[in-house]
């Protein structure tokens, strides 16, 4: 391949989530640590009450007020020691009511160490009981919410195009049974229409090709006849151009219908590969328009439907080859004329397969990036006649795109053109 000149570098990709972000994302928990929360707290409030009550009733069983429990009227030579209490020891230089003060005191002081201590080995007790209780209501509220669990799984496995699936879930007739049942009947009427609409496209198929086959053959044996005048050579030309255009919007209309439905075939495709069959199939097109083609294909596999993956690459290169510049529009800085290019690359970033198609073109506002992707829409045209195409091009690459559970992203490039990006899951 010739040599080019390397094209400018497209404008980075934003790395921020425009979605506005909650300002405390810590203060919102999941639904299991809320539950346990709320049957952790409920044992914590009920055992400070219960805590509370106990240490009233044992304060006042204990307790006789100011009154002392027993009062000396007399004595003599009594020598008494305590530890607890040092003021008696010395009863030789106390008076009788002193003494039976000082007894009092030391009374009061061991009835409220008890209480402390009832107190804090209360509190201790408490704190271990909740503790066991919090880690209980972890287990008991992911017990309780397994319905949920099961639900969530079979959700992900219907959003991976398995309608067949349902939830069946046993038990008794509570609000998850009930949630479960209404979720398993919008599954059942999902399906039905999805079979329905597969149906329909199938039909639609036999009954919107058959007419314009015919017409073209009617038509292309019309134009085979060289006694047929001037007029109605042109006219045939005409409806020719136009058959070709109605038979190339029913192919694109129903390349859509079906990708936007489930995807029951899959295998390896590797998408170097499949660009490389799509530059094969644009290179006259491209040579025609004088835009050169560059690649850079790397093994990139993913599992997919072959056909629906080519269509992707496909679109994405004839829609850079057909909207791009005429070599006569932009002008190098000596003068000469810059011809268009399109450059084509696959790899695997991150454990995904990327698909990149870059162009130079006219310049794309980014307000009307989002446009481009919904059907029969142009840049700053709806639903216009366009030798380009039918405008279904870019919706059936998103709706591939989706339907493999990827994604496909376009960024405007600085001096016009674009940048699309495809990322599969391997």
């Amino acid at each position: 391949m010739a040599a080019s000149p390397a094209p400018p570098q497209a404008p980075p990709k934003p790395t921020w989530d425009p979605r506005p972000q909650p300002p405390f994302p810590w203060l919102r928990p999941t639904i299991r640590i809320r539950l346990t929360l709320l049957y952790g707290g409920m044992f914590l409030i009920a055992g400070i009450l219960l805590l509370s009550i106990i240490y009233l009733l044992a304060a006042q069983a204990i307790s006789t007020g100011n009154q002392p429990l027993f009062k000396i009227v007399g004595y003599q030579d009594l020598r008494v020691s305590s530890g607890n209490c040092p003021a008696i020891n010395n009863t030789t230089s106390l008076s009788l009511q002193d003494f039976n003060t000082a007894i009092s005191q030391c009374v009061d002081h061991q009835r409220q160490v008890a209480l402390d201590n009832l107190l804090s080995r209360s509190l201790l007790a408490l704190l271990g009981l909740a503790v066991i209780a919090f880690a209980f209501g972890y287990a008991m509220a992911g017990r309780v919410l397994s319905p949920l669990g099961r639900i969530t799984r079979t959700a992900r496995q219907v959003a991976g195009s398995d309608l067949s699936r349902r939830i069946e879930l046993d038990g008794p007739d509570d609000e998850l049974k009930e949630l479960a049942d209404t979720f398993d009947d919008m599954l059942e009427r999902l399906q039905r229409a999805f079979t329905a609409q597969q149906r329909f496209v199938g039909n639609a198929s036999h009954e919107l090709r058959t007419p314009l086959a015919i017409n073209r053959t009617l038509l292309e044996v019309h134009l085979s006849d060289p006694n047929a005048p001037v007029e109605l050579q042109q006219l045939g030309k005409t409806l020719l151009a136009t058959n070709e255009r109605s038979e190339q919007l029913v192919e694109g209309l129903l390349l859509l219908a079906r990708s936007d439905n489930q995807i029951v075939e899959r295998g390896p495709v590797d998408l170097a590969e499949v660009a490389g069959q799509a530059i094969d199939q644009v290179r006259g097109e491209a040579e025609a328009r004088s835009v050169e083609i560059r690649s850079e294909l790397e093994p990139a596999v993913v599992r997919g439907n072959g056909v629906l993956l080519e269509r992707i690459a496909l679109n994405l290169v004839q829609n850079a080859v057909r909207y791009n510049v005429a070599p006569d529009e932009t002008q190098r800085e000596g003068g000469a004329a810059e011809s268009g290019w399109v450059e084509v690359s696959t790899a695997v970033e991150h454990g995904r397969a990327v698909l990149t198609v870059a162009n130079t073109g006219p310049v794309v506002p980014a307000y009307e990036i989002d446009n481009l992707f919904e059907p029969f829409r142009r840049l700053r045209t709806e639903r216009t006649g366009s030798d380009k195409g039918v405008g279904l091009g870019l919706s059936i690459v998103r709706s591939v795109a989706r339907a493999h559970g990827g994604h496909i992203a376009a960024v405007p490039r600085e001096g016009g053109g674009l940048v699309m990006r495809v990322t599969l899951p391997l």
